[in-house]
This record gives structure tokens, sequence and C-alpha cells, in this order.
């Protein structure tokens, strides 16, 4: 930070009490200590900062400390972190190598208890956290939440370890996020029952208002993967003190382009009220949460914005306990050294290792749905070459293989559509939830180097095209990067338009291809261990019956 200001005059937005006035607000400590009503004129306003409501910070492929450089730029002062990936790899060491790191900046990180690792048993993880790591976690200050319960079903059925975390959470009097797509009726109603208060899988009005009927709160999720904030934004208009705003998952090029800022504005232009949408931004997390952020109120911590005008928000400063930590589009949080931690071992993989024979069948296929997590499931025939099924460019049906990247074993072989590719292939470590190597191409000689790129480098994004390799190093747990965000995002960029010369036209398709590994969300997804219906929870075998 360069500097801490002790007063700052402008038109004040105070959200919790609803009113704009002129004022000047009086700083000592880092908090506010006195705002004084005045009758003068203000060019600029002075907001609340933003909050992510839920996050994993690991998605954005940057540590905790370059995460906050570049959000505090477009207004994001804190957020609440789920550190389900590098948790899924490296248990509660992650977590706390999590914490650590954001201790290091003056950015309001807020943490969950990853409630879910692994996510299933049905994929191969680096780690476990169970109902013993869950109470230690929950008792740490930072903690302000049971993250996401992703195991629906075992809430339903009364599985005895969910339903200790569940437990444990109430004891220690933090909140319990949920995780539910597509639940409806009277399984909606029993999961909602047992104190779980968020969800941000919606992906219709009709699922959210639902979901807020029977007490729920809902976070208008606008990710790099999953977009969801135009079905959504409608249920603002109505139910403002029940939304939040967040992210989930974001790649660095979108972060780079903004953050929580654009839900803002896009929420103000669809004719949600300018004061309903910064209760969205700040007040309804930071209550939910409990979360120690201010909201322009005698004895708060001095976080908030300076902007330019309640229409276009642009965001002139930022600040956090009172100092300036962003001004003018650039960050002034000072980039720091980060510690390389990791949990990476699997030999490289030959051409014959992902070859997989035709059994004159027609197969079960993946369909990847752009801006989405959920798939859909195809049955097609399947293209041989030489007695084996191979990727077919003109159906745009292709081979997609897991591999486990925590012990040498056997790739994984299914087949997917909508990726688009017509030559080469990309391949990434980062493959929700648990992180092994996952790779789509158009031939197995391709998808082969694309995997084993990631394998010399322990971790990162690949993509391969005759003599054109190009890879993001991701050696923080095969996930994140050791560069500062502005690297990581030119090489992601790099990557990014190298796939869509390959013919892909998703809109993200590194971030797509990252879900494809997600066994809990529906239809159809492939794991290290096998493709898997997700509808039913259980392996389905690639070729039909």
């Amino acid at each position: 930070m360069t500097e801490t200001i002790s007063q700052i005059s402008g038109n004040i937005v105070d959200v919790a009490g609803r009113k704009i006035f002129p004022g000047t607000i009086e700083i000592s400590g880092g908090r506010i200590a006195r705002i004084i009503e005045e009758n003068k004129k203000y060019s600029t306003y002075i907001i609340p900062g933003f909050i992510d409501s839920h996050v994993h910070i690991e998605s954005s492929m940057l540590t905790p400390t370059e995460f906050a450089r570049v959000a505090v730029i477009h207004g994001t002062v804190g957020s609440v972190c789920d550190p389900h990936e590098i948790a899924n790899v490296m248990g509660i060491d992650g977590i706390r190598y999590m914490i650590n790191d954001g201790d290091s900046v003056p950015f309001k990180f807020s943490w969950g208890a990853s409630s879910c690792v692994p996510a299933t048993s049905f994929e191969a993880a680096g780690a476990r956290i169970d109902v013993d790591q869950v109470q230690a976690l929950l008792n740490m200050d930072k903690v302000k939440c049971l993250s996401e319960m992703m195991n629906f079903p075992g809430v339903l059925g009364n599985d005895p370890e969910v339903m200790a975390k569940i437990d444990l959470a109430k004891l220690y009097n933090k909140v319990i996020d949920g995780h539910a797509p597509g639940l409806r009726g009277k399984e909606l109603e029993k999961y909602i029952s047992y104190g779980i208060s968020t969800d941000h899988e919606c992906n219709s009005k009709s699922e959210a208002l639902e979901k807020i009927r029977f007490g729920m709160k809902i976070q208008i999720r606008e990710g790099s993967a999953a977009k969801n904030f135009d079905a959504l934004i409608p249920i603002a208009k109505e139910h403002a003190d029940k939304c939040m705003f967040c992210s989930d998952d974001k790649h660095p090029d979108d972060l780079m382009a903004g953050h929580i800022n654009k839900m803002v504005k896009k929420a103000i232009h669809y004719g949600v009220d300018t004061i309903d949408v910064l209760r969205i931004a700040s007040l309804n997390p930071i209550r939910h949460y409990g979360l120690d952020v201010g909201l322009l109120q005698v004895g708060d911590p001095a976080d908030f914005l300076v902007i330019d005008n309640l229409k276009d928000l642009n965001i002139l400063e930022t600040f956090i306990n009172g100092g300036l930590v962003a001004k003018d589009g650039k960050t002034l949080i000072e980039e720091s050294s980060k510690r390389i931690v990791n949990n990476f071992n699997t030999k490289e993989k030959r051409v014959h290792d992902i070859s997989i024979k035709d059994q004159n069948r027609k197969i079960h296929i993946i369909e990847a749905v752009d801006g989405q997590l959920i798939t859909n499931q195809i049955l097609d025939e399947a293209k041989v070459v030489d007695d084996s099924i191979v990727s077919d460019t003109k159906r745009d049906i292709l081979k997609i293989v897991v591999i486990n990247r925590y012990k040498d074993s056997s790739p994984s072989i299914g087949f997917i559509k909508n990726f688009g590719l017509k030559k080469g292939a990309i391949g990434s470590s980062v493959a929700h939830d648990s992180h092994n190597i996952i790779s789509v191409g158009v031939d197995d000689m391709d998808i082969c180097r694309a995997v084993n790129i990631i394998i010399k480098n322990k971790g990162g994004l690949s993509a391969v095209c005759g003599d054109t390799e190009k890879v993001l190093p991701l050696p923080i747990a095969g996930i994140m990067s050791d560069l500062n965000y502005i690297e990581v995002s030119k090489k992601y960029i790099e990557l990014d338009r190298f796939a869509k010369e390959l013919g892909s036209q998703l809109r993200a398709p590194f971030m797509t291809l990252s879900f494809m590994a997600l066994l809990v969300i529906p239809e159809i997804k492939l794991s290290d261990k096998g493709l898997f219906d997700v509808s039913k929870f259980e392996f389905m075998d690639l070729f039909a019956s």
C-alpha cells in the first residue's frame, strides 16, 4: 500500500440505511471513527467494497496473494473462499497453505472448511478431510463456514460422516453452504432442513425461487465456465435480500477483465435498484457470513471504493482498512515470492496406453454444454480404424482421457462432443474435483504429448499440434502458478487462443475441460476410474449393452 488516509469526502452510499448523502468519513486505526453529513456537492461516490460470496481461488491458477492483487483493481475487498481444490490435492496442509498465503496481504480473505474431500469415492484424490480435520478448521476464526455440501445424496441418506460435519458447523455457529444442482421438491426441502443456507448451482429462475421459498439464499454466479447471471438476475428485483454475487471459478484472463464489478454493472443496467444491487454485492454476504468487512458505518473497518458515478461504476480507488490498495486500474499490493508445494506422482504415458479396442457396439458419449457445468449423454456409433475406436472430427466426437496423477495407473478413456478440435490436443491438471490429468484431442499421439508435458511440469495446462507445444506450468499443487497475475493471464490467453485455432468454439475450452471429470454435476462425466452416470451415481460402461 502506498498510503493510509485519515479522512475522505464524497457522496456516501449508505447501503444499510438505504440513503445517499454528501459527507466526510473520518478514519482512525483503520476503522471509521465518524461520518459527517454535509451540505456540499461532490463529483465522486463512496460505496462499500464488493464481496465474492463463493470462490475457489485455485481456479484462477493464482495464489491468494496474486488473486488479491488483481481483485482489488475491480473493487473486490473480500471473498468467501472454498479451498476445496487444493484440499483434494494436499488435504488440510493445502488449506493451511492458502490461509497463510492470504494472510500476507490486506485483502479480506475468509475461508470455508471443505466438506467433501474427496468429493466422491469414485475417483482418485490426493487427500481426505475427515471429521476431526473439519472440526480443526471450523475452530479457526478465519473459517466462516462449512463449504459447499456437494454430497447431497449423503445428506438425504443421513450418511454418518456427512451428518457429523453438519452438526459440527452448527456447534461452532458457522454457516453451511449448499451445492444441489437441480434438486427440487421434498428432497430439496429435506436437504435445506439440516441448516444448509445457500446455493450457487441454480440454472433457472424457477429453481432459484423454489430454493428461496424453502429458506435458502441464492448466489448468482458468473464464472468462466458456468454463467447463470442472465437466468437468475430477475429474482433480484423482488428478492434482493436473498441474493449474493459469486464467481465460483474464474480463469485468469476473465479475472483480469473484471470481477464482481461486472455483475454489479449488469444488474444495474438490467433495472435492479442500485441500492439493492450494492446490497447483493456487499451487505448480504458480509452479514450472512459474519465477515469483518466494512459497510460504511461508524466503527466498521474502513473498506470502501471511490467511483465516478452510480451508472458506470468506474472504480477510481479501492481502500481496505483505510489503506489505498488500488488506484486508477493499478494494484498497489506488492508482489511477493511464492512457496512451492505439490503432490504429483505418475509416469509419462505411451500412445498404446490410451488406445481402446472396438466392441461392435454403440458408445456412450459426453456432450459438453458451453457456459455450463452440466453435460448431456448421447448414444452413437463409434469411428473405428484398425479395430480401435478413434476421434471423429467430422462428427466432433473426440477422445477424452483422465489419468491418475497421484500414482501410476492405466488411463480412463471416453469420448466427448462439442469441443470442436480439428487438430491437435489440449490437456490440464486442473480437473475438478480431484485434479487428475485430463486431455481431449483428435489423435492418440497428440493426446499423449499433451499429457506428458503436464507430467514433466508436475502440473499445468498444455496444447499441442504438429511442431507446436504450449504450456502454462502450475507447480503449486499442480493447480496454481508461481508467476504474477499478468504473466499467468498472458500465458493463459496464448493457450486459449491456440485451442481455438485448433478448432474449439467453446468460450473457455480449458475451463470447460476442467469440469468434465466433476462427478457431482449431472449428467455424465469421466473420472480416472471410468465413465460415470451422475444421475444414478454409479459407473457405466463406455459401450452400450
